[in-house]
């Protein structure tokens, strides 16, 4: 190690000041979860089988389904946790992303807070895939039905963790650094 490096007392590893490479991890991570993200609303997340056929149904169809059905809170609900979540949160980080990367001084205290907002939000991202997975598992137990998850889920699964790990490349602390007033506010 250079000399004065700061090293973690524990493991010896070289400590940062900031996350090394950021911004480069956070777009390369966004851009693979905007691919995937098509893939994900266009191909089946679940195949269901029963004595009465076959069906493949994507995440809008499952939505248009319940809409149909009556169940309009669970059709909004999937809607907005499947469709609308996962693309706002890339939205949201590729705004980050940007702001940092062309340096920008404005609603600094604001991008911080959308940034706490999807760090919370991605707790609850794989919720989806925990559905089509019990779902599954509980079908199985009996004989007249069969669910597997579709090669949308496997999509599905991967921009969540995609923008997951987006946000946890992207270093805040980045959106502080051209902040030349000293007297701004600081995030708590």
């Amino acid at each position: 190690m250079a000399r004065g490096e700061l090293a973690c007392s524990r493991c010896g590893a070289r400590l940062h000041p900031r996350k090394p490479n950021s911004i480069a991890r956070t777009w390369a991570l966004l851009v693979a979860a905007f691919i995937l993200y098509i893939p994900a609303n266009l191909l089946p997340v679940m195949e269901t089988g029963s004595l009465f056929g076959a069906q493949k149904d994507t995440i809008l169809s499952g939505v248009i389904y319940l809409w149909q059905s009556g169940s309009w809170p669970l059709a909004a609900l999937v809607f907005f946790a499947s469709i609308v979540v996962p693309l706002a949160k890339m939205l949201i980080l590729t705004l980050l992303a940007a702001s940092v990367h062309f340096r920008a001084t404005w609603l600094t205290y604001e991008r911080t807070r959308l940034y706490r907002m999807i760090e919370f939000i991605g707790r609850w991202s794989m919720l989806d895939i925990y559905v089509v997975t019990l779902l599954a598992a509980l079908v199985r137990l009996q004989s007249l039905a069969t669910i597997k998850a579709g090669p949308g889920a496997l999509a599905f699964g991967a921009v969540v963790v995609l923008t997951m790990l987006a946000s946890m490349a992207f270093d805040p602390r980045l959106m502080w650094d051209n902040i030349k007033d000293e007297n701004a506010p600081r995030p708590e």
